[in-house]
């Protein structure tokens, strides 16, 4: 399996997100309703040595990536992480239209005839007969849309959706999504989890290996099921060649200091650390402090 990077920066902060603060989450919402504040700190992060991007495929990262494939020549080492899908924009359009109109706009909003005579080819019988594995598939392919053309080297199972499969022990979605990612998208299968112990465990028993695991990992245990110690000692029996560990909400959402948190996390065997900033001084702080091997 092709190593990651070892150090990521994510998106939270451009989409008003703050789980401790609604204050500062707001505050981030305005700042970032300028485009152009996002283009300034990716910049700001490339030129810091940053060469991975995590993204979620939400409303604003069509324009983030618009972007970034218009001034292709300047950003050709940049690397990509998506996570899809953005399970709260098929929640607003089912509450605001109602479900079929959902399915309908999803599935062939923006698709050439050529486009949706391939959907309906591969998944028309998916609707009406409900087979689980091809509509997931077509979710899939529309939810990368976004992403066309860049580099991308993980595709990331939402945490949502990853860990209601696991609670129900699903083990023939997660070998089919494994396997699409691998051999339809050519990237590394990604699954996002609150219980990394647990689901390493699970695909290791179910031999799906090859996986990049990315989950919340900091000393306190924010958004850590079922503790620090189960994750440290998972950790520490992991085999990267099996499975890649990528920790997110490092610094639980602001509640440890820098040092603190990246000296925490600097002790464990993971292998890429994701972590969301807005201002050149964090970042260059972060980048200098995360020392993984």
């Amino acid at each position: 399996m092709q190593p990651i990077d070892k150090i990521i920066l994510g998106d939270n902060q451009f989409f008003g997100i703050n789980h401790m603060s609604q204050e500062k989450a707001q505050q981030l919402a305005e700042k970032f309703f300028d485009f152009n504040n996002i283009c300034q700190v990716y910049d700001t992060a490339i030129q810091a040595g940053i060469r991975g991007i995590m993204l979620n495929s939400n409303d604003r990262a069509k324009d983030i990536c618009n972007y970034f494939r218009d001034n292709k020549s300047k950003y050709r080492e940049i690397r990509w992480y998506p996570f899809i899908p953005y399970p709260q924009k098929y929640a607003n359009m089912v509450a605001e239209k109602g479900i079929f109109p959902t399915i309908n706009e999803v599935l062939f909003k923006d698709n050439s005839a050529s486009g949706v005579l391939g959907m309906m080819a591969k998944g028309g019988m998916a609707v009406l007969g409900k087979d689980a594995i091809r509509m997931m598939q077509m979710l899939i392919d529309i939810e990368m849309k976004i992403f066309k053309g860049l580099d991308i080297q993980v595709i990331f199972l939402q945490n949502i959706i990853t860990d209601l499969l696991l609670g129900y022990g699903i083990k023939e979605i997660f070998e089919e999504y494994c396997e699409y990612i691998q051999k339809k998208h050519h990237a590394i299968p990604g699954l996002l989890t609150q219980n990394m112990p647990y689901l390493k465990t699970k695909l290791q028993e179910w031999k799906i290996e090859e996986i990049v695991i990315c989950s919340s990992f900091n000393k306190i245990g924010y958004l850590m099921s079922p503790s620090v110690n189960a994750y440290v000692e998972a950790a520490k029996a992991n085999d990267p060649s099996k499975y890649q560990l990528m920790a997110m909400s490092t610094l639980a959402s602001g509640a440890i200091p820098a040092k603190e948190a990246y000296d925490f996390i600097n002790a464990q065997n993971i292998q890429s650390v994701v972590f969301g900033a807005s201002s050149k001084a964090h970042i260059e702080e972060t980048i200098k402090l995360i020392k993984i091997s």
